[in-house]
């Protein structure tokens, strides 16, 4: 059997982590950099995202579309769900609590100038708001400031307990002269924990899933 939401808008929707209640889609790009990009070549038309809800069908938007404004991926912790926004116009970047049709609630809010905005993203086990992977290294800006250098393939996941979870994948016996997999190659991730001040605690083989039960898994 198949069924339609309320709405249709023939686009791909995608699952958010940690529940299997609401899945969403962007009408257009998910990475804030790109607001800076947009601005050198004359502003940006804006984006929406829009939740779907497996329970009833119907589709929510929590705010229309709006020139020069741009959404992050939403993030599910401890029954809500988080995004940015971030408005290019006003040099400013949000981020909300939502749930449909009850809470809609700026959380905080921060000054284009006071964050990257390369990889800003939400990462749980709570909210913490994060931006990684451009020469500043690792960088939390909410609910508590943290930096720290990476190295190489890194992905921060999550942060809990004065812990930052990180994933890292290593690819091992690649042919650099002829661009081709060798015989031994292999290709694995490992997770990474490290204190906030940046210190290695541990280091396994390992790569992170969080299921719709909200648990972490090392598979």
């Amino acid at each position: 059997m198949i069924r339609k939401f309320k709405e249709v808008h023939g686009r791909y929707i995608e699952k958010i982590i940690g529940q299997d209640r609401l899945a969403y889609t962007m009408s257009d790009t998910a990475d804030l950099y790109d607001l800076v990009e947009y601005a050198r070549r004359g502003g940006y038309q804006g984006s929406v995202i829009i939740f779907y809800d497996f329970e009833n069908g119907n589709v929510y938007k929590p705010f229309e579309q709006k020139r020069d404004v741009i959404y992050s991926r939403p993030a599910y912790v401890d029954g809500y769900y988080y995004f940015l926004q971030a408005d290019y116009e006003f040099k400013k970047v949000t981020l909300y609590k939502y749930f449909p049709k009850s809470v809609l609630e700026a959380v905080t809010e921060f000054g284009t100038d006071e964050v990257s905005l390369y990889n800003l993203s939400i990462v749980g086990e709570k909210v913490h708001v994060i931006s990684q992977g451009d020469q500043n290294g690792f960088r939390c800006y909410y609910p508590e400031r943290i930096s720290f250098p990476m190295e190489g393939p890194e992905t921060v996941v999550f942060i809990t307990d004065d812990r930052v979870y990180i994933e890292a994948w290593v690819e091992e016996g690649w042919d650099d002269e002829n661009d081709c997999a060798t015989d031994d190659y292999k290709f694995y991730n490992k997770v990474i924990i490290k204190d906030f001040e940046g210190n290695t605690i541990s280091e396994e083989l390992g790569s992170i899933y969080q299921a719709a039960d909200k648990t972490y898994w090392i598979s």
